[in-house]
């Protein structure tokens, strides 16, 4: 059982990564996605990998697993008629909400639709108070009928969130236990155990979107376990969550809000291990798939971990990676807005019908068949032959729309590429300048199917001046699962002054986070040599509305602790705001532990120098429209399979893989480092 598999399930393509742990050898499949039945494409794929590399299903050690199933169903709507049990006078707060427009000067912006129906928010008898007293005891009958009402209005799905349930989750518990009772076939989601913390939308939203997901991800999860069984996989899968860990398939049923990033967040952690392979420590990830592009910035080699996060418009309070998203892939679609502009995005051709050169029937242009049509793409086929395209049906896509632009074919065919640059500019910027980081300070890491296609000009229009190239860029996310250990985190809201009095509460938090933890731990069956644990804790000033995440020190909680904990916090507020308010009170307010299981990774070796001389990777050379030149440049082509560590190109040029191409500009230098990742630069 020497063989490692990562699987990461796409809105196009499904990427299978193998790696052998005895000899290091690594092989890489793409297979189209199965966007039906996602479970089908997975199976395909591993069956079809292992018969590459002449394994059997018994000689795979680990498995693991990242899926935009629970993503796609949030932003397509495709999760289950959900109920809401919650306090009396509370039914509205998830429709409320905080009553804030997300777009300030925009009046016609839309709201997200509200995930339960006005009619299935019941409300019952039941009040704790902040302190954790009960003011009103839980009206247990009357929870009984709001079980027996949701049951008869057809939900298939409850949430259960009353308001301070992370207080006092004892009428929660009693919530949950009469509802699996009364209605034993509902997917039941409490708030207490999804999101035991303060703010009550934000933690009523996450409660319901696990709901409104659980039934589809377990659907889902079941349907690729029994293929995955077929097959004669003998070990137990692991799904990534949002935060770059993994989790087993039942807590993922469990808990799939905590899964909603679960397909890029593997690309971040794969993009740490080659910011350590090569030296850069600081970092911007550029992941650009079928249908978006997921950015985020990685500083001294690390990627922040956000405790809260708007995705698609519904609140989520789970951990997970900082990351950005915005709708610009390689199968968004280019049209001309009513203002005669030319837009693209956020819609997508997706993998059926995909990108008008696919043949398959769509006939809106793509940033795909822009590409094409410009002949940065291999104008006859992709995936190393696998797949034949028709450069022709891109053109008259591409014609079309220039007709309605008053634009020649290829100036359409580069506009709708810079559009496109420009969309995945600003969400870098979102994520840097916005943040007070420069990009001109990191270098940009470039994967996903179409990222290395886009990532010289980005770079430029970003003065950035250094992009890294990985191996197999087409799949690092699917890489990156085997890079990751096992994850889970826990919190608790505290809710006090940090003060003299505070070392006691803050033990007892810790403690109780800690044994949740010991629980976790026991239930992977992780060997206590392989346990690691850290602790923070979400500060503020009092009366702030938003909190900062301060690590706390390990050992005993004294007042040498505390004061730890208060420099931290105002040397984080300094950095992040330009000040630091001394003798403010300072309020602590969230305790989270984040538990790590470290498990076998997969491990790279580097190369021996080859010399500069790339000439034995030449392909061949191929007319390419480059707009520095207004013109058709004969560039060469190189084989990325055939170069070697040392290999030096100069721009213009394409160097093209099974996963992926890369665009190497004219004043650009590719030189390929000792890992084989590739380093593009400019005036090198």
């Amino acid at each position: 059982m020497n063989w490692r598999i990562g699987v990461d399930s796409g809105g196009t393509f499904t990427d299978v990564y193998l790696f052998e742990e005895g000899s290091g050898r690594t092989e890489i499949w793409k297979v189209s996605s199965t966007p039906d039945d996602p479970s089908r494409g997975i199976a395909q794929g591993v069956a079809e990998a292992l018969q590459r590399v002449g394994a059997t299903p018994d000689a795979v050690g680990y498995f693991g697993h990242g899926t935009t199933v629970g993503t796609n169903a949030l932003i397509q709507l495709r999760g289950v008629p959900t109920g809401l049990i919650t306090t009396d006078g509370f039914r509205d707060l998830l429709e409320i909400g905080r009553q804030k427009r997300p777009e300030l000067y925009d009046l016609q912006a839309d709201k997200p639709p509200v995930l339960v129906a006005r009619d299935l928010r019941l409300e019952v008898p039941e009040r704790v108070r902040h302190d954790g007293s009960v003011e009103t005891a839980l009206d247990e009958q009357a929870v009984r009928e709001a079980a027996r009402a949701l049951r008869e209005a057809g939900v298939r799905s409850v949430a259960i969130s009353f308001l301070y349930g992370f207080v006092r989750p004892e009428h929660e518990q009693t919530a949950r236990r009469i509802v699996a009772e009364e209605f034993p076939d509902a997917f039941v989601s409490v708030s207490s155990e999804v999101a035991p913390e303060f703010r009550e939308y934000e933690r009523m939203s996450t409660t319901v979107v696990n709901a409104y997901l659980g039934p589809v991800m377990e659907r889902y999860i079941r349907r690729l376990a029994d293929r995955l069984a077929a097959l004669g996989l003998g070990v137990a899968p692991h799904l990534t969550q949002s935060n770059g860990g993994v989790i087993g398939f039942e807590q993922a049923s469990r808990l799939p809000v905590r899964t909603v990033l679960s397909g890029p967040s593997t690309g971040v952690v794969a993009a740490q291990a080659i910011g350590e392979q090569t030296g850069f420590g600081n970092l911007i990830t550029f992941d650009v798939g079928g249908t978006s592009s997921d950015v985020a910035l990685l500083q001294d080699g690390r990627c922040a971990l956000a405790s809260e996060a708007v995705v698609h418009g519904y609140p989520i309070k789970a951990p997970m990676l900082d990351i950005h998203t915005v709708g610009a892939g390689g199968g968004s679609i280019a049209y001309v807005d009513n203002g005669g502009l030319l837009k693209v995005g956020p819609r997508s051709a997706g993998a059926d019908p995909g990108p008008v050169c696919y043949g398959r029937g769509n006939t809106e242009p793509t940033v795909t068949d822009a590409n094409v049509v410009l002949q940065t793409l291999n104008p006859t086929h992709l995936l190393a032959g696998r797949m034949p395209i028709d450069r022709q049906l891109a053109v008259a896509a591409v014609e079309r729309l220039a007709g309605r632009l008053g634009l020649g074919v290829m100036e359409t065919a580069q506009g709708i590429l810079s559009v496109v640059t420009a969309n995945m500019a600003r969400a870098i910027r979102v994520i840097s300048v916005q943040r007070g980081h420069d990009p001109r300070d990191y270098s940009l890491v470039a994967f996903g199917g179409a990222g290395p296609l886009h990532a010289a000009r980005l770079a430029r229009e970003l003065e950035m001046t250094r992009v890294i190239v990985p191996l197999t860029p087409g799949i690092l996310s699917a890489t990156g699962l085997l890079l990751t250990d096992l994850r889970a985190d826990f919190a608790g809201s505290l809710m006090r002054q940090l003060d003299a009095g505070a070392a006691g509460p803050l033990e007892r938090a810790f403690a109780a986070l800690e044994r949740q933890a010991e629980a976790w731990f026991r239930d992977e069956r992780i060997d206590p040599a392989d346990r690691a644990l850290a602790r923070s804790i979400d500060v503020r000033y009092l009366g702030q509305n938003y909190e900062i995440a301060v690590q706390v020190p390990d050992g005993p909680i004294g007042p040498a602790t505390l004061e730890t904990v208060a420099a931290r916090f105002a040397a984080e507020h300094e950095r992040l705001y330009g000040f630091s308010a001394e003798g403010e009170p300072v309020q602590l307010v969230t305790c989270r532990a984040g538990a790590t299981g470290r498990v076998r990774k997969a491990a790279f070796r580097p190369q021996p120098d080859a010399g500069p001389d790339p000439s034995p990777a030449l392909a061949g050379r191929r007319q390419v429209w480059m707009p520095e030149y207004g013109d058709f440049v004969d560039c060469p082509v190189y084989d990325r399979a055939r170069l070697e560590a040392g290999n030096r190109i100069a721009g213009p040029a394409i160097v093209e893989q099974m996963d992926t191409t890369t665009v190497v500009l004219p004043g650009m230098t590719a030189t390929v480092e000792p890992y084989l990742n590739l380093i593009l630069e400019f005036g090198a």
